[in-house]
């Protein structure tokens, strides 16, 4: 993480020098030279990290040196934020008391307070600034005893095990069928598909991919299957020349003196032409498909059914290597009796019977704590193949991995690979998992937001910080250092994974003064005291319900940067006050489920602080003195059922990007949010509320609000009566909202306005694809929405109290999902609802245009009806025969239907018992089908043999 630090303060180092605010608020004399004299200090010291990162693995000097680095920088980074945090609010000062001639006397006393503050501010951070220089020139100092070999910034260094072909088969455990699998890949003669496949092998380090590849390729078939084998280990940098020349060595036995690439793949060709081959490239890191491109050409006079086989931790070079998603293999973990298997190989091979039945208990637990991984498995069985004593396998089963002897070096080596790959800005994203606990599932978008709490994730012009945040997660998780992965179903991105344990030891090695996460379990003070006092990142886990207080000992961790509480400790109200003045440099505070009533007023005084999370707390307002907090970022207070307004003064915090205030368990929680109007810098506001007031939050707040994008939800409290504030909004120049929820009040007076004007009012989003809307009054939706109809894929329409009749939903030539529910006053669904209705001033359904066929609902795959207490009929769609000219086809491609508490439901519509596209029906309080499904055996009912799954459910499934 040092390099990134130091990237991060010289950028700040060469902006904030240009920065002026004025005469009045200029920087202290000599300071300019002082801040000239750190970027040297720090580009000097930029350019030997290559060599100085190489070399802290094996020696403990270097490694604190570069200990000493980090201290230093992060302290920079705290001088160098509260300077540039002075001068932002210098301007804002400025701004907010132009000296004009009106209320001259009173702007002048103002200005001069405000100067002299800031006079002293300066000197004080000139002194700091002085301090750090002097601790920054020992480093320099030390630097040179070192003798570190100069490199340019980003060049990797770092030396990768070259490979051979050469297996003992017998020392493999539990790839049987991951090599059956490959080898059907080679072995089949598929007609189609390119000639030349390229099959690739990908994973983490150490998961075995080099050895499955060893198998497959000494295996007697594949022998005999091709005319010439060929193993190359490629490795980085990727050299279409180098590795030519091993092809040509391994066909030709010499590659002689050529060094023209073209001399060398004529040589190729006229070697594998009209042969078949086998050619096995590992460790692949290459993703530029530029490079292999005319190694790839000159390989393609093989016979048909030649192969490529690619070993790779890194899922986009199968792209660029041109494997097709069919032959691409992600190899996964042993599992746990594999995994001692390969492990008691090595740990017993020397022991005796009544040693190994002394040693396996405990060798299990070794073996577990591998959690899958090949290369852990055999290391840790080496490192105690001659160790007997039970003391001795204890130490390894209690030790982190990289404090056991001989295997920091065998394990977490392939990680440093995989590590000194990742562009340099992207490592300290990496290493600030190590501050969660193993096993601990990330949410993609929380994780996003942290990195960005610490300064992650630089902003460019043409590039967000959470856009590049989103590429960083995938990349990270493309280089396997994610697994577990949870896909959304619409568009398959990820979002949520965990951590391998090996993975998660390799970042806390990179991090081991800096972050930890500590269960509290009544020894905690204990634990916390074991800690760096120099540590910057800390999450504190409470695993029994309110058990425990918060540990006062974290009060001494002056320098945390991140404090993360998981879990719900007793209340905290007593140690908050003390915790926030203490920890001044905190740029993270996750107090979630905490049972905090009050937030203290000097949480206005760390002004460093971008990440706050006090979400599913007691409180019941929030300070004013956080709108102090100009560098906020993110604020979270959802599921804050007491809290009842936001401070009136929120429009202060001009930097915050995400504010969540959303309370999905009580549909009556309502927070006055005046202010919110100011905020133009948001990105995710997932609940807005209007109060209908003037002195309150309306909804024409929303109106500057265009960089808004994904979810939001707007509530009204009270009845909707100006159409004209409505407008004000201006949702349609909001082009980054996807998902759109209306929340009107509930209410049984019909003499208010009708909704409809509201509705038209609100002029939607132009990329609007997810649309709810709730307690909604009138039936005539899509006749004022008629820009939406086109794009809506989604639709959930909910709490329609006193609506009869369904709107014309089958009109929209887009709708994939829709779910219906709550809908108290509906007993008929009929050809209104398919929009069939051939007297609607809308055009009538999807026509084709070769033919006279209307189509209803053409690409809904999912259906959903919830508690229609009152619905007896579901007519089919063919029971009007008034024009016989016109066909129609009704609902072609749905997949599944979920009828849930729906009582009095009589039948399914003849258009859902013949479908043959249904693959899961799913019912649940819905008596009457119930019965006729039993009745009937479930035989053709709906069409048995194109649904295969048909269940009886529980409200919850």
């Amino acid at each position: 993480m040092a390099d990134a630090l130091v990237s991060i303060v010289l950028e700040q180092l060469s902006s904030i020098v240009f920065q002026e605010v004025g005469q009045e608020v200029r920087l202290v004399v000599g300071v300019d030279n002082e801040v000239e004299k750190l970027a040297s200090n720090f580009r000097a010291i930029q350019a030997v990290f290559a060599d100085a990162e190489e070399r802290q693995l094996k020696d403990q000097l270097v490694k604190h040196w570069l200990d000493q680095l980090k201290d230093v920088s992060y302290d920079m980074d705290d001088v160098l934020d509260e300077w540039g945090t002075s001068i932002a609010k210098s301007k804002m000062k400025v701004n907010e008391h132009p000296r004009k001639t009106a209320k001259k006397v009173c702007s002048f006393v103002i200005f001069s307070c405000f100067r002299f503050r800031e006079v002293g501010l300066r000197r004080d951070i000139a002194h700091k600034i002085r301090g750090l220089n002097e601790r920054i020139d020992k480093i320099v100092v030390e630097k040179d005893s070192f003798h570190f070999k100069l490199f340019e910034v980003g060049i990797k260094q770092f030396e990768h095990q070259k490979t051979t072909s050469v297996i003992d088969a017998t020392e493999v455990k539990g790839r049987e069928k991951d090599k059956d699998g490959v080898m059907e890949m080679l072995l089949s003669e598929r007609s189609q598909g390119p000639a030349l496949r390229t099959i690739s092998l990908v994973g983490m380090g150490g998961i075995g991919k080099t050895t499955l590849a060893k198998l497959v390729y000494n295996d007697r078939k594949v022998e005999t299957h091709f005319d010439k084998r060929i193993w190359v280990c490629v490795s980085d940098p990727f050299n279409e020349i180098t590795i030519a020349k091993a092809i040509l060595e391994a066909l030709k036995g010499s590659a002689l003196d050529l060094n023209e690439l073209q001399t060398l793949l004529e040589s190729i060709r006229s070697l594998i032409g009209g042969k078949k081959f086998l050619l096995v490239l590992d460790d692949v890191w290459n993703e530029d498909s530029t490079k292999w491109e005319q190694l790839k050409d000159s390989l393609k006079c093989g016979l048909p059914g030649s192969r490529i086989l690619v070993t790779t931790r890194k899922k986009n070079v199968t792209s660029s290597m041109g494997s097709s998603p069919i032959d691409i293999l992600e190899l996964g973990l042993l599992s746990t009796e594999e995994c001692w298997s390969l492990f008691s190989q090595f740990a017993c091979l020397e022991k005796t019977s009544k040693e190994y039945d002394n040693l396996e208990d405990i060798g299990r637990q070794i073996a577990a704590k591998c959690k899958g991984l090949p290369l852990a498995a055999k290391s840790l069985g080496s490192l105690l193949r001659f160790k007997s004593r039970i003391e001795e396998w204890e130490s390894v089963l209690k030790s982190h991995v990289w404090e056991t002897e001989e295997a920091e070096s065998k394990i977490l080596a392939p990680l440093w690979l995989s590590y000194n790959d990742l562009p340099s800005d992207m490592r300290p994203c990496f290493s600030y998992c190590a501050v969660f606990p193993k096993d601990f599932r990330f949410n993609r978008d929380t994780l996003i937001k942290l990195w960005m709490a610490q300064g992650f994730l630089r902003e460019t012009q043409n590039k967000k910080m959470e856009v590049r945040g989103c590429e960083y997660f995938e990349a990270l998780a493309a280089r396997s250092f994610f697994q577990d992965f949870e896909k959304n179903k619409d568009d398959g991105s990820i979002y949520a994974c965990k951590m391998h344990d090996m993975v998660h030891d390799f970042a806390q090695n990179l991090t081991k003064n800096e972050c930890f996460s500590v269960d509290i379990d009544g020894v905690s003070e204990s634990k916390i005291d074991s800690f760096s006092r120099d540590a910057r990142h800390s999450m504190v886990v409470f695993r029994n319900y309110r058990s425990y207080s918060f540990p006062a000992t974290i009060h001494s961790l002056k320098k945390l940067r991140s404090l993360i509480v998981d879990g719900y400790p007793l209340s905290m109200n007593a140690a908050l006050p003390n915790l926030i003045a203490n920890l001044s440099c905190l740029r993270t505070l996750r107090l979630s489920k905490c049972g905090i009533e009050e937030v203290p007023s000097n949480i206005g005084k760390l002004i460093h602080l971008r990440h706050v999370d006090l979400s599913k707390n007691e409180i019941r307002e929030l300070p004013k003195e956080m709108c102090a907090l100009y560098n906020m970022l993110t604020l979270v207070v959802s599921g804050c059922e007491k809290l009842e307004r936001l401070p009136d003064n929120i429009e202060r915090l001009v930097k915050l990007r995400h504010l969540s205030v959303a309370n999905d368990w009580d549909d009556t929680w309502f927070v006055k949010m005046r202010g919110v109007e100011g905020l133009s810098s948001l990105r995710e506001l997932d609940e807005f509320h209007v109060s209908g007031s003037g002195e309150e939050s309306n909804v024409g707040d929303l109106r500057n609000l265009n960089h808004l994008q994904g979810y939001l939800r707007i509530r009204w409290l009270g009845d909707v009566k100006d159409p004209d504030e409505v407008k004000k909004a201006e949702l349609h120049n909001k082009k980054h909202l996807t998902h759109l929820y209306l929340w009107f009040n509930s209410r049984t007076d019909r003499r208010i306005i009708r909704d409809d004007k509201v509705l038209e009012a609100l002029e939607p989003p132009p990329n609007i694809y997810s649309l709810g809307i709730y307690y909604y009054q009138e039936v005539i939706l899509f006749r004022v929405f008629p820009g939406w109809i086109n794009k809506l894929r989604v639709v959930e329409l909910r709490y329609w109290g006193e609506i009869e009749n369904l709107p014309p939903l089958g009109k929209l030539p887009s709708l994939e999902k829709l779910t219906i529910g709550w809908m108290g006053c509906v007993g008929r669904v009929g050809r209104e609802f398919l929009g069939l209705r051939v007297d609607s001033d809308i055009s009538i359904g999807e026509m084709t245009s070769s033919s006279n066929t209307i189509i209803a609902f053409p690409k809904l795959k999912s259906l959903s009806f919830w508690s229609m207490e009152k619905w007896e009929e579901w007519e089919g769609g063919n029971e009007d025969k008034t024009n016989i000219s016109i066909s129609t086809i009704i609902i072609p491609s749905l997949r599944y239907l979920n009828i849930r508490d729906c009582p009095k439901l009589k039948a399914l519509p003849d258009y859902v018992l013949q479908s043959t596209t249904l693959k899961q029906l799913a019912i649940g309080g819905s008596f009457i089908l119930e019965e006729q499904y039993l009745k009937a055996g479930g035989e053709g009912w709906p069409n048995a043999s194109h649904t295969p799954i048909i269940k009886k459910t529980i409200y919850g499934d």
